[in-house]
């Protein structure tokens, strides 16, 4: 269960990262517990990998140092991140499958499902052995971080692939608002602190002409149906009741719940549309893609927004030191409504497996493959394999550079390309991140100023503090558990059609299609039509039976 002191888990994490690139691969050669194997005869690798358009796996620096430390020899199969699951699917279902398949989790990954599926199949091995005797470093990852733990831990106690661990922290708070403050100094206004406030800039953005042209152009709020942090309800409800904006369900004491068919749920849905009634939240909001959002926030005539969901605002605006309204958009914290001010949490990385290993790899490359992967979870390994060489592509810190974690001491800045240099080739990237753990990316030199280019992590950074334990006491983390197989594809099916009935009938609520005074009971009774409680009981299951819960 997690609880909103995760500090200490943090501080756990900082010693161990510490510890682990004190012992680093290349200290530990011979040794079971990494670094270069027995000298002799290279073991063969048959690796399936992403591949990005500007790295060549079989030419690259990085690979050339594994096969020297670790006595590998790889033979790749690579494949672009377009049509990569099927590829990845025909190549299992044709029986001619690699040795390892090494993939970047949000191109394609196992899904819990698929291991599952093939691990009790015996195409995938388990690899709780190999990680005992042979990977020192993801074997104390594991066992101090709980959510890593369980994600990766099958219900029969397998571990039958490896998920990335990346914990971006400004991902981590996805459901964010940015504001025009320069409009809010324009029109003498403060910030916004709850709802009502909330609702009373945006109805002087809409009617006080801000951007000063004359017209009633204005757009007070937007947002977009895509991913990461565009919708414009959770924001807006996370005063009432808290909404993750992915299942609507809630804890309280252990206990699985939905927030979906809760009074405070109706009354968030009454306040957001009186927003909509007022044209105060533009309707493409509900409708528009990412591509039509962005033209409302990059308008050339005349800046058209006071306000914009998003994770970051390079999702409605470009950003940067020349962009015109970049500096602009400020974020806002949570609002504090009647009942809350929440912030919606939602752990940086999603359940499945990007490191799998199948039954046609011998004892020997077995071994290997996660000797090599054990070495990305040290210091060096990390950023080595990642940023690539020292002094070409990072370099270590400067004095008076700052991490972007200002109270942690700096560990590495990254060399951008420069205008037309060609690419380096001496990393594998979003492949290898395997133990980038909050600490560590905190720990990157980024600049003072939010606003540069070289400061834009630092915007998000600042941004997400704001948020940072405002999120409820218990909440369900459906990133950790692992349904039992026998009820996955029912549960599965309950999961969409739940989703899509409170999606669609928040919509029907807000625009008036459906009377919240009328419809409300209606609304209730379809949602149980849907085997909601079958459904809670299935969630609740899956926590029991899980490491989280213990």
């Amino acid at each position: 269960m997690r609880k909103t002191g995760t500090r200490l888990l943090v501080l756990i994490l900082t010693l161990s990262f510490v510890l682990a690139g004190c012992s680093g691969g290349n200290d530990r050669a011979g040794s079971e517990e990494g670094g270069m194997p027995d000298a002799g005869q290279k073991v063969t690798i048959n690796v399936f990998a992403h591949q990005a358009s500007d790295v060549d796996l079989g030419t690259n620096k990085f690979t050339k140092k594994m096969e020297e430390q670790f006595n590998i020899k790889f033979n790749w199969t690579t494949v672009p991140f377009d049509g990569a699951a099927e590829k990845r699917q025909i190549s299992l279902a044709s029986g001619d499958y690699p040795d390892l398949y090494l993939l970047i989790p949000w191109v394609d990954r196992f899904s819990q499902t698929d291991l599952l599926k093939f691990g009790q199949q015996g195409v995938i091995i388990p690899l709780n052995d190999l990680i005992d005797e042979h990977a020192p470093h993801i074997k104390e990852v594991l066992e101090n971080n709980e959510y890593y733990k369980a994600m990766n831990t099958a219900p029969d106690g397998n571990i039958y692939g490896l998920t990335g661990l990346n914990e971006c922290f400004h991902c981590s708070y996805p459901n964010k608002m940015w504001i025009n403050t320069k409009w809010l100094d324009q029109l003498g206004l403060e910030q916004p602190k709850t709802p009502e406030e909330f609702k009373a800039v945006l109805e002087a953005f809409k009617t006080q002409d801000p951007n000063g042209n004359g017209k009633a152009d204005e757009v007070p709020l937007s947002g977009s149906v895509e991913n990461f942090g565009v919708h414009v309800i959770p924001y807006l409800m996370n005063g009432f009741i808290y909404n993750d904006d992915r299942t609507y369900l809630i804890m309280k004491d252990g206990q699985v719940d939905t927030a979906a068919n809760k009074p405070e749920w109706r009354e968030a849905l009454g306040y957001i549309k009186s927003l909509y009634d007022g044209g105060l939240i533009d309707p493409g909001a509900f409708t528009q893609n990412a591509g039509a959002y962005k033209k409302i926030g990059d308008n050339a005539d005349a800046q058209l927004l006071g306000a914009g969901a998003g994770m970051h605002p390079a999702l409605f605006m470009t950003t940067g030191e020349d962009a015109p309204y970049s500096r602009d958009y400020n974020p806002l914290p949570p609002l504090q409504g009647p009942h809350a001010n929440y912030a919606t949490f939602n752990y940086p990385i999603d359940p499945g497996a990007s490191f799998v290993l199948t039954n046609k790899a011998s004892k020997e490359t077995q071994i290997a493959a996660i000797r090599m992967l054990d070495y990305f979870y040290t210091q060096e390994g990390a950023m080595l394999s990642y940023l690539g060489e020292e002094g070409v592509s990072w370099r270590k810190p400067q004095d008076g550079e700052i991490a972007l974690n200002e109270k942690v001491e700096p560990l590495y800045k990254s060399i951008p390309l420069e205008s037309g240099e060609q690419p380096r080739n001496d990393n594998w990237g979003a492949l290898t991140q395997y133990n980038h753990h909050r600490d560590y990316r905190d720990a990157e030199v980024q600049g003072t100023d939010i606003f540069a280019d070289d400061g834009y992590e630092r915007r998000l950074y600042e941004a997400t503090l704001l948020m940072e334990g405002k999120e409820p006491q218990e909440i369900f983390p459906h990133w950790a558990l692992w349904v039992d197989p026998l009820v996955a594809d029912e549960a599965s099916m309950m999961q969409t059609n739940i989703k899509d009935y409170v999606d669609q009938n928040a919509l029907l609520f807000i625009t008036g299609a459906k009377s919240l005074d009328k419809d409300w009971d209606d609304y209730v009774k379809g949602l149980e039509g849907l085997n909601m409680q079958r459904y809670i009981e299935i969630m609740q299951a899956a926590y029991d039976s899980s490491t989280i819960s213990k």
